[in-house]
């Protein structure tokens, strides 16, 4: 097995790290932030995400699993090194690169440091734009590296939040670029324990590599936004929209997966690599009309809810709204870009006033906007005294509402569902004025007229 070294412990990083670990490899994690170091190698994990706490655990045990600051020390002994730092939007659409040649520099400076020095391969993990491999090659040798020194490999994640560990393990493709054929034969081998049965590993050029993850990212981004579009045509029309994504997703060209409507989607990844492929589009003088047209969609999809939340309340001036979900998707805590948060600015815009609940994003949501909302001890607390209901994030736990006492707890019986987790016929039993997100219903007209909704598009301040 390989010993690697693990530059950036984020959400990525974290993840891959341990995972590795986990298949039998030998890894150090690197971070600057020596509180977060000091908390992972006492095994506490600084993200929520299921079953990671205890492979933390298990290979911090077992020794081979490291966390440190010390990043010469690690990668005296480790030939492998998995960029996985942040590249966030910049102002302008693109990726912010800032970090990533940062964690460039370092290394170029421990290999001038400690000549001689074994050949170091290095993995670009981090979401990049294409042509990044052959950038930082060049920056390696601008800043003193020899080429006979090191490679450029390109190996993308494809992990969903929330089932980030089980992706892992149980991948669909493992994407290697790269253009040494020893050096991708390495990346390859950390992987080996994955696939006795079947081999998902495709090798392909690292500008290839580079740009499948932008295009997958993008394209599970536009199928929500159809789906999205399809949705308000559903409620011009008084057509429920679930018949509808049954009927085309039971063809498997199209397939069942994200075809869910609901207030558009959010996190670390689709909202920044949608613009950043966009930006890419544009700088080589093509414009990428669907992915812009994507983007646009997602933009105005809170801007909807707020309009069905109107519809039933009236002047939202003054009423008091109970929010059900903070995370952008459940089993995480990640708020990056969250929908609901995009609601909370809307909403208090108006003059509302906010209590919210969710299983595990709240600490992070009063980190991020402090006391601006109420926090609720449970769903029920939450929604008390409320004049309309919100359900922006569909964890099971929402799932499973005592209609009844819900009923019991709110001031008027109006109830949003932005994720359509419930059957109208349940909430009317329960006296609840219901909207969903392309759900016919029968108590009054859910059309909402796009053409009054106005966001910023190229942008994405709103979430």
């Amino acid at each position: 097995m390989e010993k690697i070294a693990i530059i950036g412990v984020g959400y990525v990083g974290l993840v891959t790290g341990t995972c590795l670990a986990e298949l039998g490899n030998h890894v150090t994690c690197i971070d600057l932030d020596a509180s977060k170091i000091d908390a992972l190698n006492q095994g506490n994990a600084p993200i929520y995400e299921p079953n990671l706490d205890t492979h933390i655990q298990k290979n911090l045990e077992e020794k081979r699993l490291t966390f440190s600051t010390d990043l010469t020390t690690a990668l005296i002994s480790h030939d492998i090194i998995i960029v996985c730092v942040g590249t966030p939007m910049d102002d302008d659409g693109s990726a912010d690169m800032s970090d990533y040649f940062n964690g460039l520099r370092s290394i170029a400076e421990f290999i001038k440091n400690t000549r001689p020095v074994s050949r170091k391969i290095i993995v670009n993990k981090s979401t990049v734009p294409v042509g990044t491999g052959k950038k930082a090659e060049l920056f390696l040798l601008e800043n003193g590296v020899y080429l006979s020194e090191f490679s450029i490999v390109s190996n993308p994640e494809f992990l969903r939040e929330g089932s980030a560990v089980h992706d892992f393990f149980h991948p669909d493709r493992i994407i290697i670029g790269g253009n040494d054929t020893d050096s991708v034969k390495r990346v390859q081998s950390i992987y080996r324990s994955l696939y006795r049965s079947r081999n998902p590993i495709m090798l392909t050029s690292i500008e290839a590599a580079e740009l499948t993850k932008y295009a997958a990212n993008a394209f599970l981004a536009t199928k929500i936004s159809f789906i999205n579009e399809i949705a308000n045509l559903c409620d011009t029309l008084n057509i429920d929209v679930s018949q509808v994504t049954k009927g085309i997703g039971a063809d498997n060209r199209i397939g069942r997966y994200f075809l869910h409507p609901g207030p558009g989607y959010g996190g670390a990844c689709f909202p920044k690599d949608t613009q950043a492929l966009a930006f890419i589009g544009k700088e080589n003088g093509v414009e990428l009309k669907i992915v812009n047209a994507a983007i646009e969609i997602n933009n105005r999809q809170v801007h909807i809810i707020v309009e069905k939340i109107r519809a039933l309340t009236g002047n939202l001036a003054g009423k008091h709204i109970g929010l059900l979900g903070l995370s952008f998707k459940p089993e995480t805590d990640d708020i990056r870009n969250a929908p609901a948060l995009a609601l909370i600015d809307q909403l208090l815009a108006e003059g509302c006033t906010i209590c919210a609940y969710d299983p595990v994003a709240m600490p992070n949501t009063q980190a991020e906007i402090g006391d601006r909302v109420q926090y609720g001890k449970d769903p029920y607390h939450a929604v008390s005294d409320t004049n309309a209901v919100v359900l922006m994030t569909e964890w099971n736990q929402f799932r499973l509402l005592d209609l009844q006492k819900l009923a019991d707890s709110v001031r008027e019986k109006n109830f949003v569902d932005a994720r359509n987790v419930y059957e109208v016929s349940s909430m009317h039993e329960h006296g609840f004025t219901y909207r969903g997100v392309g759900r016919h219903s029968s108590d009054g007209d859910q059309t909402v007229h796009l053409e009054d909704i106005e966001v910023s598009y190229g942008g994405l301040s709103d979430f």
